[in-house]
C-alpha cells in the first residue's frame, strides 16, 4: 500500500523549529528557511534570507534548490519580533526590521493558505489576528505556568481552543536566555530566579521543547500552538 503523501509547508524565519514541530505533529512535511544556520532544526533546512527566498519562488528563478511554488501547499512566517515587542527601544532592538506587511503582500501573491506569527505588539501590523496563550494548552509545571501570548494572522478560518486560562500560579517568562518569574508578588523583578536544575530545564518543560538551547528557547514558541493551527489548516486543505 502506498503511504499518504503529506502536504508540504514552508516555514519562513524558522529559527530552531518550535513552529515546525507543531506543524509536523499536525501532519505536514516541513521545510525551514532562515538567514542564520540552525543546526538543531529538526527537518529539512535551507540557509537563506526568507524574503529573498520568497522572491525567488515568486519569480520562478530559484536554481539553488529543487523547490518551486508548486512544491508547497501552505506557508508559515515568523518575521523578527524585536521591532514589534515592548523591548523595541532596548539596545540591540532599535532599528529592527518591521517585515510583517512585506511578507503578507508576498504571501497574498502566492494565493495559498498562510499563517503569520508574531508578538502581541504586532497587532497593528496584522489584519484579524488570533491570540494563543500557553494556558490554553495547559503548559504548566512545578507550580508555574507559561503564558507567552502570540498572535496568528492567516487567510483561512480557524479557531483557538479556548480563552486564556490564567491562574494564580507563578508566571514564568522565557526570554533573554533566562526563565524569569514575571511578577513581583511571585518573586520576580529585581530578584534572582533560582531553579534547582537551572533555567533551561524549567523553560524546556514549560515550552514542551527538549532540543533547543536556552537562547533558542527564548526566541521560540511552543509546538502546541502550531499543532493546533496546523490540524485546522490540514482540514482546510482537504
Amino acid at each position: 500500500m502506498r503511504s499518504k503523501v503529506k502536504p508540504r509547508l514552508l516555514d519562513l524565519f524558522c529559527g530552531a523549529g518550535g513552529c515546525a514541530v507543531g506543524y509536523a505533529r499536525a501532519g505536514f512535511e516541513v521545510v525551514g528557511v532562515d538567514i542564520a544556520f540552525q543546526q538543531r532544526y529538526p527537518f529539512r533546512f535551507i540557509k537563506a534570507d526568507a524574503i529573498q527566498f520568497l522572491d525567488k519562488l515568486l519569480s520562478g528563478r530559484d536554481t539553488f534548490t529543487e523547490f518551486d511554488l508548486s512544491s508547497f501547499a501552505a506557508f508559515h512566517a515568523s518575521p523578527p519580533c524585536q521591532g514589534y515587542s515592548v523591548m523595541r527601544n532596548a539596545p540591540g532592538a532599535i532599528g529592527a526590521p518591521l517585515l510583517i506587511k512585506e511578507v503578507r503582500e508576498k504571501l497574498l501573491r502566492i494565493d495559498r493558505p498562510y499563517v503569520i506569527e508574531n508578538v502581541d505588539g504586532a497587532r497593528y501590523a496584522m489584519r484579524k489576528p488570533i491570540l494563543l496563550c500557553a494556558t490554553m494548552f495547559n503548559l504548566r509545571v512545578d507550580g508555574c505556568e507559561l503564558r507567552r501570548h502570540r498572535l496568528f494572522d492567516s487567510n483561512f478560518l480557524w479557531f483557538p481552543p479556548s480563552r486564556c486560562q490564567h491562574t494564580d500560579k507563578k508566571v514564568v517568562g522565557v526570554y533573554g536566555g533566562h526563565a524569569r518569574l514575571r511578577s513581583a508578588r511571585h518573586g520576580g523583578r529585581k530578584t534572582q530566579d533560582f531553579w534547582p536544575n537551572g533555567h533551561k530545564e524549567i523553560a524546556a518543560k514549560l515550552m514542551g521543547i527538549d532540543w533547543m538551547t536556552l537562547s533558542e528557547l527564548s526566541e521560540a514558541i511552543p509546538p502546541a500552538y502550531t499543532e493546533h493551527v496546523g490540524k485546522q489548516l490540514l482540514e482546510h486543505l482537504c
